[in-house]
């Protein structure tokens, strides 16, 4: 998630700049057909022009406002996950005891089985948030040049899903999640499971145990909620009317824009002889504006369709989960030292 006021003209400028290329090749090559080759004759009136103007802004703004959907759909879900696991984190510590156990417990066993509880949950947000930055065949963005030239990248892409859960988990339970296809399904299994033995020890009374089986369920559904988002993506039949609509539009706009440019400068020619000459080539930097324009619009569409993708516009889900860890660890009783810091920021990226 990009969280600097605006980004910076010079930024969008190199975001951008292969498409501007185009377009100015583009339009040259128009400019120069009509000036030297004399095609007064090719014009598009403007009235056919004006539709399909019309119908491709509407077509990239219902691209844009139905992504916009789908990354605020995807904050509010991982809002819900933060608002899950700090009531999952207060439960454990407050229902496990030994009121309704037959024999006594110590309460270092019990303080042990809240902290097996509560890092386990913290390596199925590990195990998630791996799985939201897996890549998938449709999510290119990351992958173009003007992307990949930042230099940045999220923090799932530097280090191996093993080594991360090595230390929330027994070496038995890191075995068992790693067997399975999706290993965040696996830890909410193995919670369940483990919830399930605490109560029959009587250290979870019935009630309590309902209560976190409650949200056992509540997190497999934000889960589900999730990997919709990541494995459902935009539709590609929207998605390829846009691209094409769009370039209908600008490969035809230089026939409607020249005629109008030489009629204008036609219009003086005859008190400004030169100027009216020339003024067909004013065409390109208007042109290239108008392209420029509806062609931005339509790749910051393409850029947050797939909100976990891992670039500068997705929901930060590694500084969501990295944050929820730290308040399950810091109400655990641990110091500062022994708790991983906040991730960072790149060039003004939070991941």
């Amino acid at each position: 998630m990009y969280i600097g006021r605006v980004y910076r003209v010079i930024d969008m400028v190199k975001w951008t700049r292969f498409e501007t290329f185009w377009f100015i090749f583009i339009i040259i090559i128009w400019v120069c057909a009509y000036y030297f080759l004399d095609l007064h004759w090719l014009r598009i009136p403007w009235t056919p022009m004006a539709l399909i103007g019309t119908a491709v802004a509407f077509v990239i703004g219902f691209q844009n406002n139905a992504v916009y959907g789908r990354i605020w759909e995807a904050r509010k879900i991982w809002g819900g996950i933060v608002n899950t696991s700090r009531t999952f984190g207060v439960f454990v510590q407050d229902m496990l005891s030994d009121e309704h156990t037959e024999e006594s417990v110590s309460e270092e066993i019990i303080a042990e089985e809240v902290k097996v509880l509560t890092y386990r949950h913290i390596a199925w947000m590990t195990a998630l948030r791996y799985a939201m930055r897996s890549k998938k065949l449709w999510e290119t963005t990351s992958s173009h040049k003007t992307n990949t030239e930042w230099g940045i990248r999220p923090p799932e892409k530097d280090s191996p899903l093993e080594e991360e859960l090595k230390p929330y988990l027994s070496k038995s339970d890191l075995e068992h999640v790693l067997s399975k296809d999706n290993h965040q399904t696996a830890l909410l299994y193995l919670q369940s499971h483990h919830i399930r033995k605490l109560k029959d020890k009587g250290i979870i009374w019935e009630f309590s145990f309902l209560e976190l089986e409650g949200l056992i369920k509540e997190l497999f559904t934000l889960q589900g909620q999730t990997e919709r988002i990541k494995n459902f993506p935009y539709p590609r039949q929207y998605a390829s009317l846009n691209h094409y609509f769009m370039w209908l539009l600008l490969l035809l706009l230089p026939m409607a824009l020249i005629p109008q440019f030489m009629d204008i400068g036609k219009g003086f020619a005859d008190n400004y002889p030169i100027l009216g000459q020339i003024f067909i080539w004013f065409t390109v930097p208007i042109y290239s504006a108008v392209a420029w324009m509806f062609h931005t619009m339509e790749r910051i569409g393409r850029t947050g369709e797939n909100p976990f993708e891992g670039t500068s516009n997705d929901v930060p889900i590694s500084t969501i989960a990295r944050g929820i860890e730290i308040d399950l660890r810091q109400n655990l009783g641990e110091v500062k030292d022994e708790i991983p810091p906040q991730f960072g920021t790149d060039l003004n990226v939070q991941w």
